[in-house]
C-alpha cells in the first residue's frame, strides 16, 4: 500500500508538472491537475501490471484492487489540503522538514487503505 500510494503521488507529480493544464481543485490545492491524476493512475497501472506479471496474478483483478485505491488516495490528499487551508497553515507539522509534515506523507494512505482492504475482503469472500 505504501508503494502504491507513493507511486501514485510520484506519477501525479511528474505528469502534472509536465502536462498539467486543467486544475483539479484550485481553491483547495492549486497545484493539482486532472492530468496529474491521470499520470498517477497510469503509474499505478504500470505498477499493477508489473506485480501481476511477477506474481502470475490476473491483471484485471490486480487493477480492480489498485486503481480505485490510487484514486481515493487523491481524495485523501485533497482532504488534507482542505483542512490545512481551513486552518490557514502551510504545513501539517515540522517532523519532516520540506515535506509539509507527516500528514502530507500519509494522507493518501489514510484514504486508500480502507478502500483497498474492503476490495480485498470482497474479492476473498467465501462463495455462498
Amino acid at each position: 500500500m505504501v508503494l502504491l500510494v507513493a507511486v501514485a503521488d510520484i506519477g501525479a507529480y511528474f505528469a502534472g508538472r509536465r502536462f498539467g493544464r486543467r486544475k483539479l481543485a484550485p481553491e483547495v490545492s492549486p497545484g493539482k491537475s486532472w492530468e496529474g491524476v491521470a499520470g498517477g493512475v497510469l503509474a499505478v497501472t504500470i505498477l499493477g501490471a508489473a506485480f501481476a506479471l511477477l506474481r502470475n496474478a490476473p491483471l484485471t483483478l490486480v487493477l480492480a484492487l489498485t486503481v480505485p485505491a490510487a484514486l481515493v488516495s487523491v481524495v485523501g490528499d485533497l482532504l488534507e489540503s482542505m483542512l490545512k487551508r481551513f486552518r490557514g497553515i502551510k504545513d501539517s507539522g515540522s517532523v519532516l522538514p520540506g515535506h509539509g509534515g507527516v500528514l502530507d506523507r500519509i494522507d493518501g494512505l489514510v484514504a486508500a487503505v480502507p478502500v483497498f482492504t474492503l476490495a480485498m475482503i470482497i474479492v476473498n469472500r467465501p462463495s455462498w
